[in-house]
């Protein structure tokens, strides 16, 4: 094959982290997140506590289905016209049993789209192990499946990202508007992890896109959902600590846009709308939550766009802003977990 030519694909699999769906489902799902970690179970307990509080179903798994549906029109009406396959890391429909499915299908060779933009451990590394993982296990007739590549400086990621943004500051009574601060915000990892890998860096640059459609306003990268030990670092600062911080600079307004996210996680849901608002409402502190950018129409061409130049290696890979666009299949050492980074010189 030349270095021109690309496999023939025949179908796409989205992979997700995946969610509950019913209250008796908590449980068993926090089992296959945690599974293999040294967490309490009086941790796992009280996590599932912000489940229940929102009558034990996660929003991930509907948006995902909206994104799919809104996925598949798009490529019926304007092409390629792959069947499109979804399975989870965590929950139903997962991922072995989705790529049984596709195996008894007959599909021999399919690209992946994972529900993340970044590069880390456990945004990319993982996914491409829990694939390689339900592979062994359905065995030989399992199809080839390659993972499309990361999307966080994709211009079309960008503009929905910005729409979004644009949308919250608009509940921002006019008169305040040019007061208000932009927070944008991410899950933490081990700061072991991201040493690593360019997760931190990839996030201050999509940060610095998306701001730059509000050059008078300033920003700030924060995390959320940390959840490891307190004697283990994590990227900070925590939103909730940087809110107290604008508030004793007596800042009133805020937009709070979880970047990191495409799709609403539980950890959005709580950490944010729950816990980052109570916080503003303590400090007095207005706080308009963005949205992620789920089903917006740029975001869902932006997967077309990455299907598309994966079939077709003579179309361009867009990117705005300074690093280019991200490779198409992982180096060997890319994004090892934090006990494989190397040691400090």
């Amino acid at each position: 094959m030349s270095t021109r030519e690309a496999p023939a694909y025949d179908s796409l699999l989205v992979v997700s982290f995946g969610g509950p769906e019913a209250p008796e489902h908590v449980l068993p799902f926090l089992e296959n997140v945690l599974r293999g970690r040294n967490v309490p179970r009086a941790r796992m307990l009280e996590v599932a506590e912000h489940y229940y509080r929102l009558g034990g179903v996660s929003p991930l798994n509907g948006q995902v289905r909206a994104m799919i549906a809104a996925l598949e029109k798009l490529l019926a009406e304007q092409g390629p016209r792959l069947p499109i396959y979804w399975g989870n890391r965590n929950w139903h429909p997962m991922l072995a049993d989705t790529i049984a499915q596709m195996a008894a299908d007959g599909r021999k060779h399919a690209l992946a789209f994972v529900n993340s933009g970044y590069s880390s451990y456990s945004s990319c590394r993982q996914y491409r192990e829990n694939i390689a993982a339900a592979l062994e296990s359905v065995g030989p007739a399992a199809p080839r499946i390659d993972k499309l590549r990361a999307f966080y400086n994709h211009p079309r990621f960008i503009e929905a990202t910005v729409d979004r943004v644009r949308e919250a500051i608009q509940r921002v009574p006019e008169p305040r508007r040019s007061n208000l601060r932009l927070v944008f915000t991410a899950h933490s990892i081990p700061t072991a992890m991201a040493a690593n890998c360019r997760y931190a860096a990839q996030l201050e640059e999509t940060c610095r896109l998306i701001s730059a459609a509000w050059p008078n306003y300033a920003w700030r990268l924060v995390y959320q959902s940390r959840s490891g030990p307190p004697a283990q670092p994590w990227l900070g600062p925590d939103v909730n600590e940087h809110l107290a911080e604008l508030a004793a600079a007596g800042m009133r307004d805020v937009v709070i846009a979880p970047i990191g996210f495409v799709s609403d996680h539980m950890e959005v849901l709580y950490d944010l709308d729950t816990e980052a608002k109570a916080t503003c409402e303590r400090l007095g502190i207005d706080m308009q939550r963005a949205a992620t950018v789920g089903t917006h129409p740029a975001f869902i061409a932006m997967i077309r766009d990455l299907i598309l130049e994966r079939m077709n290696p003579a179309l361009p890979h867009c990117a705005v802003g300074n690093d280019g666009p991200s490779h198409d299949f992982c180096p060997v050492n890319c994004c090892l977990p934090a006990q494989a980074a190397a040691p400090a010189p």
